[in-house]
């Protein structure tokens, strides 16, 4: 009754790059939207994202575009009149677009930024850019919202705007923290005083308990490979086809390994837009005969949700993946894993979970020294075993006490108005995890 008294009528949007299919981005959402739910039970959260249709069905939330349209372009006229037609619309779709965030935002409590590898301009500055980004922060303080950024991951930003946007946005802030130690360098690095921020673990590490040991069988054991499409100025400024056909011939020869010495092996994505990829990656293995029709020791079946992923990641002995999130799910499901590091985020999160020396880099990929590594971490996994499920658990630890942290920064009069008693009573509610 208390807790119910404290939170009726509060509000919380959630605001990011949700729906187009990257699973790590959901896996976050699935987790912040767990941990909000258990902590505020009568709050109503909604989503802010780039796929509105696809996060309301999935995550069952309310949800509006992040970069709506008024109106689209139309053909006809020469050069002067596509100039003219640019700059129109453009003003028209910003103001509306202003006007929508207003009004999107009128009555909300509070905006969070929910972890993921949000302040880049690898992308551009719009839609959920840097530009995106400054344009919606500003507006939730216009309107009264506390803004926090929680786990948010940093880089690369490369334009100068980019930085003056990503660096505004965050000074608006209510509450900042980030996922690992290099995010809040980086920003450092850029100029921006973070010394006061706080670095929590990624926000992935708070999803539900999961199933972590695979069935028992007498079959052979299965190492999972996560493939990724071409990443291009998110891994590096000037990056090269080459560093990409590198990739993947290691891979091909580091699977032709494993075939030669008694693994199966089940093909892994992190992202819908990688099915392009692992089709690729399958056509490679046919080429070299191993991939041949009716291999059913190169399992390749359809991942369209976290669920998918999990369920397959949990049917893995061993994981070798490339996307930062299925490096971080194989680990909360306690899978030995191998990470071919595209990004700092990658190489961050292994040496926070104690496996810093099973982290390759893709630019200088080379599958002799995968296979060694292979090797050293079979030879290891019971006792990496033991170092993850600690780690894991440090990480659960910290993000209960962020939570906690968010929800008294978002609504410090409930904090206030709870006595010793009603802090037993939510304690012991469904949300009872949480430290008041």
């Amino acid at each position: 009754m208390i807790q119910a008294e404290l939170e009726r009528g509060k509000t919380v949007a959630l605001w990011g790059n949700f729906g187009p299919g990257n699973l790590g981005n959901e896996s976050t959402l699935k987790a912040i939207l767990h941990e909000l739910r258990c902590v505020l039970p009568n709050a109503e959260i909604s989503c802010i994202c780039t796929g509105p249709a696809c996060t309301a069905t999935t995550h069952k939330v309310e949800a509006i575009p992040l970069s709506p349209v008024l109106i689209s372009g139309w053909e006809g006229g020469g050069r002067p009149a596509k100039v003219l037609r640019s700059v129109f619309l453009g003003v028209v779709n910003e103001l509306y677009r202003w006007l929508n965030a207003f009004l999107a935002l009128k009555g909300t409590d509070a905006v969070i930024i929910p972890g993921t590898g949000l302040l880049t301009d690898a992308y551009g500055l719009g839609n959920w850019g840097p530009y995106g980004l400054f344009e919606w922060s500003l507006i939730a303080k216009l309107c009264g919202c506390k803004l926090l950024f929680v786990s948010v991951g940093v880089g690369p930003i490369y334009t100068r705007a980019g930085r003056v946007l990503v660096k505004a946005a965050l000074r608006l802030a209510d509450f900042r923290s980030y996922r690992d130690v290099s995010s809040l360098q980086y920003l450092q690095g850029i100029g921006f005083r973070a010394n006061e921020d706080a670095v929590y673990p990624d926000l992935v590490f708070s999803l539900p308990e999961l199933r972590r040991a695979r069935d028992i069988s007498v079959g052979r054991p299965v190492v999972g490979l996560g493939l990724m499409g071409y990443v291009g100025k998110y891994s590096v400024e000037k990056s090269s086809m080459s560093t990409y056909s590198n990739y993947l011939e290691g891979l091909v020869s580091f699977v032709s390994w494993l075939l030669g010495h008694g693994y199966d092996v089940r093909l892994l994505i992190g992202d819908l837009g990688d099915q392009g990829m692992r089709e690729e990656f399958r056509a490679l293995l046919k080429e070299r005969s191993l991939g041949g029709e009716g291999d059913n020791r190169i399992i390749s079946e359809p991942i369209g949700s976290v669920e998918d992923l999990l369920l397959q990641l949990a049917a893995t002995d061993f994981v070798v993946a490339t996307r930062f999130h299925n490096v971080l799910l194989s680990l909360l499901l306690n899978r030995p894993t191998i990470a071919i590091s595209f990004h700092q985020k990658c190489s961050s999160l292994m040496a926070q979970m104690g496996l810093a020396d099973y982290c390759l880099d893709i630019n200088h990929l080379h599958a002799d020294e995968l296979i060694d590594q292979f090797c050293q971490l079979e030879k290891n996994a019971a006792d990496l075993q033991g170092t993850l499920a600690e780690r894991v658990k440090e990480c659960r630890n910290a993000l209960e006490e962020q939570y906690a942290v968010i929800v008294g920064k978002m609504f410090p009069e409930r904090d206030r108005a709870l006595t010793p008693a009603s802090a037993v009573e939510l304690r012991s509610s469904p949300g009872g995890h949480v430290r008041l």
